[in-house]
Order: C-alpha cells, then sequence, then structure tokens
C-alpha cells in the first residue's frame, strides 16, 4: 500500500477571493488549507468527507495561520501541506502557502477521529488501521 505524508496543491487567486485592498482575505487561506487536506486524502485513495453510513469523522480542532506577505488576484501560489504528526486519535498538518517559492503563509490544522451517531455527541475515538495504514509523518518543512 501506498503511503502519502505530503501533498502540492497549485492554484491561482480568483478575484472573489480578494478583499477591497485588493488582497486574498485571510479566511480563503484555511480554504485553500482544507483544499490541500482533500488533495492529500484523495492521494491515499480516501477522502475525508463520510459517507452517509461511515461510522468515524474528521473534525476540525485547530486550525491557524502566520501571514508573510500578501496575495493577490491573478497570482499563482502553491499549497504544500505535509503529516507533521498522527497520534492514536488525531492528525495534525503543517502547511506552507507559497509564491515563487518564497513563504506567503505558515500554518497547521488539526483534526481529531470521532464517532458520529444522529442525535449523539461526537466521542473520540481511535483513527482506524485502514484510515492510519495510508498516512505517514513527513520531514519538516523547508520554510517552516
Amino acid at each position: 500500500m501506498h503511503v502519502v505524508r505530503e501533498y502540492r496543491l497549485k492554484r491561482r487567486v480568483q478575484f472573489h477571493e480578494t478583499d477591497a485592498a485588493g488582497i486574498v482575505h485571510f479566511s480563503w487561506f484555511y480554504r485553500y488549507m482544507e483544499e490541500a487536506e482533500h488533495g492529500l486524502w484523495r492521494a491515499a485513495g480516501l477522502s475525508i468527507a463520510p459517507s452517509s453510513d461511515a461510522r468515524v469523522g474528521f473534525p476540525r480542532v485547530a486550525a491557524s495561520f502566520d501571514f508573510h506577505r500578501p496575495l493577490r488576484f491573478e497570482d499563482e501560489f502553491e499549497v504544500h501541506i505535509r503529516i507533521a504528526t498522527i497520534g492514536a486519535r488525531s492528525i495534525r498538518y503543517a502547511v506552507c502557502v507559497a509564491k515563487d517559492g518564497a513563504a506567503v503563509a505558515t500554518g497547521s490544522l488539526t483534526v481529531a477521529c470521532v464517532t458520529w451517531t444522529p442525535g449523539a455527541a461526537l466521542r473520540s475515538t481511535a483513527i482506524p488501521p485502514e484510515i492510519a495504514g495510508r498516512f505517514g509523518v513527513a520531514l519538516p518543512l523547508p520554510d517552516a
């Protein structure tokens, strides 16, 4: 089985992602991070979106960004996401958004593995082996 440790997403800034100052609004960086995360899961042959009969889900429990320089409309950029840690019940990603090889923003995202039943509270649970076995921890990003 192929183990996935990181993923790179190439993108271009769309006009609707910018604010009145003509730069990407900070909230879009979280969307870019999530888009890259979905690509990482697809590269592992999985989907982070649980099917209606799934027994586990992966809600976000922490997310952060530090911003270093702006992105503007039409800028081409790359989102590099890597698995920083995998615990028994959670995964933490490290993310670098870069333009022309320079870090624009660096951040992290932590997801927890939970069981969910309609009408019941979410409960923390171990990441199933068929999911955990598809991922591995990656080396730190050079920009982080």
